[in-house]
């Protein structure tokens, strides 16, 4: 029998945003298309450019997005890198395994006049989670590392870990122990019950003073720090967005037994060719990365002298990675094609299936007023996309990045997308909505 669903006041707002899509897409093309003399700095526009191998050299060359649709998406990006919406962007494109669309627009520095360039890199922040998940599944793989086992199985101080049981304002914060150990698999599926600094609340101020990003020191010092508040629910309880893959990278520096930075390099990076990606280097070898901007009072441009959490002495799981829009989409080629890029097999198509199936199914992201989404292992997969704001097929898996950072994968239809800007948010800078509706034009183009 079908049971009809409930439709709130808000997903009816998203099902009408989600009708009216393509009608909006297609003002904003007309108006971008108008936009022709709009100046800005040379664009690189040819596929050939990215010299990006296929997922597969087997494959064949795939149909190309559609010369509509990829018009609009490149004078959309230009004219909102020419009035200012963000300094510029980076979108590459690939269709059943092979580049088929790129595209450059506004600067990477705009007080030096440097345009963006397919081999400009990016601060990848949130983006980094998946490489996270991909490293801790290659151990789970080689028996080194199971899902079930108890965090405290690699990292001793979680075998302390208590829960918060109430934590009213003016109370003394209470606590219970857990009832059942931390996991590893709730650490992939963030729902570990571990917070980060931005929550007002008492238990939220005790994570604060335990800001990971805080002061000098290694992975392990600042994770064992963080480990010594409270949880805020017991572990599997329900999703929350914290410090999480930065305790799963440690796990998995223990378990490989060499620096979580290392066996990046080693065995995901190098095999994959991603050769301009890694954590944040010295100030004097960034002069290849995009600057960080943000928004003043009257909507312009400021450069940002010091970008939000830049990890200087340590190697995050959680953010840090620095990359181009080429690198990162080897790795989410590797993806698409269950584990394997261009001859190189990094997981079994069986245990890529496991991390892009939605484990929790529901409350991703629910504080920004976002549904349809569930968590995998590491990234978000799309459960109802009725349901989501944006441009999307049921089963794919994507995340995106604090300054304006995003990729997708889309299984059903073959399309891999990453597109990359850099604007930190703040009180007069919003989302960097054009790195989404990118997507959007994309999907319209197959």
């Amino acid at each position: 029998m079908h049971q009809q669903r409930t439709v709130t006041g808000r997903q009816r707002q998203q099902s009408a945003a989600g009708r009216t899509t393509a009608g909006l897409l297609a003002v904003c093309a007309t108006a971008c298309l108008l936009v022709t003399a709009c100046g800005g700095p040379t664009r690189q526009d040819s596929e050939a450019a990215v010299n990006i191998a296929a997922a597969d050299p087997s494959l064949p060359q795939p149909a190309a997005l559609s010369s509509l649709s990829t018009a609009a998406l490149d004078a959309f990006l230009d004219f909102n890198a020419a009035i200012g919406t963000n300094s510029g962007y980076v979108a590459v494109f690939a269709r059943d395994g092979r580049v088929v669309h790129a595209h450059t627009a506004g600067y990477a520095d705009i007080e030096a006049g440097l345009p963006m360039q397919l081999s400009t890199r990016f601060r990848l922040a949130s983006m980094t989670k998946p490489v996270t998940a991909v490293a801790a599944m290659m151990l789970v793989e080689e028996g080194r590392l199971s899902l079930n086992d108890p965090v405290s199985l690699y990292l001793p101080v979680a075998a302390s870990l208590r829960v918060a049981s109430d934590s009213s304002p003016g109370e003394p914060l209470a606590t219970e122990p857990l009832q059942e150990p931390l996991t590893v698999r709730q650490l992939l599926t963030f729902s570990a019950g571990i917070g980060h600094e931005q929550d007002p609340s008492p238990l939220g101020r005790m994570w604060a003073e335990r800001d990971i990003y805080a002061g000098a020191g290694s992975l392990e010092l600042r994770v064992n720090r963080i480990l010594t508040a409270p949880l805020y629910e017991q572990p599997g309880t329900r999703w929350r967005y914290g410090w999480t893959a930065d305790v799963l990278a440690r796990v998995v520096e223990v378990a490989a037994g060499q620096p979580f930075g290392e066996f990046l390099v080693e065995r995901v990076f190098e095999p994959l060719g991603m050769s301009s990606t890694g954590f944040l280097p010295p100030v004097n070898e960034q002069a290849d990365m995009a600057r960080v901007y943000t928004k003043d009072e009257d909507g312009d441009l400021l450069l940002v002298e010091h970008p939000h959490h830049d990890p200087a002495d340590w190697t995050p799981g959680g953010s840090g990675l620095v990359s181009t829009a080429g690198d990162y989409l080897k790795f989410a080629l590797m993806l698409w094609n269950r584990g394997s890029y261009n001859g190189v097999r990094l997981l079994q198509p069986e245990t890529v299936g496991l991390m892009t199936r939605a484990h929790v199914a529901s409350g991703v992201l629910a504080e920004e007023d976002i549904e349809g989404l569930g968590w995998g292992l590491g990234m978000a997969v799309v459960v109802d996309p009725d349901a989501t704001i944006m441009t999307d097929r049921k089963g794919d898996f994507w995340w995106s990045g604090y300054f304006g950072t995003t990729f997708i994968v889309s299984p059903t239809t073959g399309l891999v997308g990453v597109v990359l800007a850099q604007d930190q948010p703040g009180p007069y800078s919003g989302r960097p909505y054009p790195v989404y509706i990118a997507q959007s034009f994309a999907f319209f183009g197959l």
